[in-house]
C-alpha cells in the first residue's frame, strides 16, 4: 500500500473572516463582497497550477444588529438574509465557480457564524454537526459571548471508514474598553467553561467537552484587546496621534505590537493557550476608524488591532507560541468597507497533510486526534453552563422585549420612548387623582 506525497492539493484550505459591523442590521454589508471574500482565492493560485477556492469558509459577525432588537430574539432574520448573500457572493466569485453548501449557522443577540463547504469534496464527508452559543454579557447575558459550530470530516480508506478529524470554529465579541483586560480574560475562560459539545464520536466518557476537545480549533472575532502603552512610553501622552502615526509604517506597527495586549497575555499563558496568530500587524489597526473613511481613525480610541483569527492544531507543539502546522497564507484588514467603526479582516489557512491511518486487520482506525495542551492548563466544562446560559437567554428577552417597547412608544429612538413613557404614566397619575378628587 503506497501513500501519496503531500501536496497542496490534498491539504485544505480554510477561509475565515470576520466583522464587526456595528449594529446596521440588514445593511450592514455592502451588495458585492469580492473585496472582503475573495482576496484569499488569488493566494490560493500560488498553490497550484490554476486558481483554487478555499474548502471551507467561515464568517462571523459581531454586532449583527441593534441590541435591542438582538436580545429581543430578532437576529435570525438578519442572519438568513446575510447567509444567503454570502453564498452567491462565495459561488460567484470562486475561480472554478465551485458550489458550495452552508454546513452550519448559528446566532445569538449579535454574534453569528457561518460555515460553509465545497460541494465537491470536504461538504461530502461532514458529519455530526453541532452548534452552541453562550453568554458573558451581565448576568450571563449574551451582548458578550461566544457561539461556536463543530463537525466531523470523516474519511474512507481502502474501503474501511475512519473517524476522521474534528474541526471546531468559535466566534466571539468580548468586553470592550483598554482598562478591562481582566474582564476579556474571563470572559475567554468562561467561554471556554460554558460553549460546550457533546462527547466526540466513539468516546467511551459521555461528558460535554470544551472546545479544546476537537483536532483542529479555529477562534475569530472582535476580541477588544488594546495598545497598552506605560506611562513612561514617549508615545503615552496624546498617544492617539502617537500612534495614528505610528501604523503608516511596517516597522513602527512591528514595534507597537509589543504593547499589544493580547500579545503580551499569551506569552504570560493567562488566555488563549495552544493558539497561534499571524503577524497581525502586518496590516494596520482595524479599529476605531471614522464612520465614511477608509483610512481615517476616530480621535474618541487609541486605535487597537480588535479583530483578530486564532487558530491551533492537534499535531501542534503544546509548548510553542508561534510554530504551527498551519501554514497562515494570508492575514489582512479589508480598509475600503466604511460602514462600521470596525474593518473587517479575513485569513487564508492551509491544514497539515493528513496521511492514511492505519487500519487495523479489525477494521477499526485511529482515534480522533485532539489538540495538545501542555501540562499546567487542564480546560474544564462548567457544571452550571447551562443554567448560565439560559438564566442569561431569558434576561435578553426581558431586557431586550421592554427596550424594544420603549424604542416603539419613542418612533425608533429610546430616549425619546423613554421620555413619553414618564410623561405617560405621569399624566395617567394626574387624571386619576384629578377624577378621584372630582368623585
Amino acid at each position: 500500500m503506497s501513500v501519496a506525497a503531500p501536496n497542496s492539493k490534498e491539504q485544505l484550505l480554510v477561509q475565515i473572516a470576520s466583522y464587526n459591523t456595528a449594529l446596521q442590521g440588514s445593511s450592514g454589508l455592502p451588495q458585492d463582497l469580492v473585496d472582503w471574500l475573495s482576496p484569499t482565492l488569488q493566494v490560493s493560485s500560488f498553490l497550484s497550477h490554476s486558481p483554487r477556492g478555499p474548502d471551507i469558509v467561515v464568517v462571523g459577525f459581531q454586532e449583527l444588529l441593534p441590541l435591542h432588537l438582538g436580545l429581543s430574539g430578532a437576529s435570525k432574520f438578519v442572519i438568513d438574509q446575510r447567509s444567503s448573500h454570502i453564498l452567491s457572493q462565495i459561488e460567484e466569485h470562486s475561480p472554478e465557480k465551485a458550489k458550495y453548501s452552508l454546513l452550519a449557522k448559528v446566532v445569538n443577540v449579535g454574534i453569528a457564524l457561518l460555515v460553509y463547504a465545497r460541494d465537491e469534496g470536504i461538504a461530502r464527508k461532514v458529519c455530526d454537526v453541532q452548534t452552541n452559543w453562550t453568554g458573558c454579557g451581565p448576568g450571563f447575558m449574551g451582548n458578550k459571548g461566544a457561539v461556536g459550530v463543530r463537525f466531523r470530516v470523516s474519511d474512507v480508506f481502502d474501503d474501511v471508514e475512519r473517524q476522521g478529524e474534528t474541526y471546531t470554529f468559535v466566534c466571539a465579541h468580548l468586553t470592550a474598553h483598554q482598562q478591562k483586560l481582566q474582564h476579556r480574560i474571563a470572559d475567554f475562560h468562561h467561554i471556554v467553561g460554558t460553549l460546550l459539545f457533546p462527547a466526540l464520536p466513539f468516546s467511551e466518557d459521555k461528558s460535554p467537552t470544551t472546545i479544546y476537545s476537537t483536532s483542529h480549533l479555529f477562534f475569530l472575532g472582535d476580541l477588544n484587546f488594546r495598545i497598552d502603552l506605560p506611562k513612561s512610553h514617549p508615545m503615552f501622552e496624546n498617544a492617539w496621534a502617537h500612534v495614528s502615526e505610528a501604523l503608516k509604517e511596517s516597522e513602527a506597527r512591528e514595534t507597537l505590537k509589543e504593547f499589544d495586549q493580547l500579545l503580551l497575555e499569551r506569552r504570560k499563558h493567562s488566555i488563549f493557550v495552544g493558539f497561534r496568530e499571524g503577524e497581525f500587524w502586518q496590516f494596520k489597526c482595524t479599529y476605531k476608524h471614522r464612520l465614511g473613511d477608509v483610512d481615517q481613525y476616530d480621535t474618541k480610541r487609541v486605535p487597537a488591532w480588535t479583530d483578530r483569527i486564532m487558530y491551533t492544531t492537534y499535531s501542534d507543539a503544546p509548548g510553542s507560541l508561534e510554530a504551527s502546522h498551519i501554514r497562515n497564507l494570508l492575514y489582512t484588514y479589508i480598509p475600503s468597507y466604511t460602514i462600521s467603526d470596525h474593518k473587517p479582516i479575513v485569513s487564508l489557512l492551509l491544514l497539515p497533510y493528513v496521511p492514511p491511518s492505519n487500519i487495523s486487520t479489525t477494521g477499526s482506525s485511529r482515534p480522533i486526534p485532539t489538540i495538545a495542551l501542555p501540562e499546567f492548563y487542564t480546560p474544564k466544562p462548567d457544571p452550571l453552563a447551562t443554567l448560565k446560559r439560559y438564566t442569561g437567554r431569558t434576561l435578553d428577552r426581558i431586557v431586550g422585549v421592554c427596550w424594544w417597547l420603549l424604542a416603539l412608544l419613542g418612533a425608533g429612538s429610546t430616549v425619546v420612548g423613554v421620555f413619553n413613557f414618564i410623561v405617560g404614566a405621569t399624566a395617567y397619575r394626574w387624571w386619576k387623582a384629578s377624577r378621584s378628587a372630582a368623585i
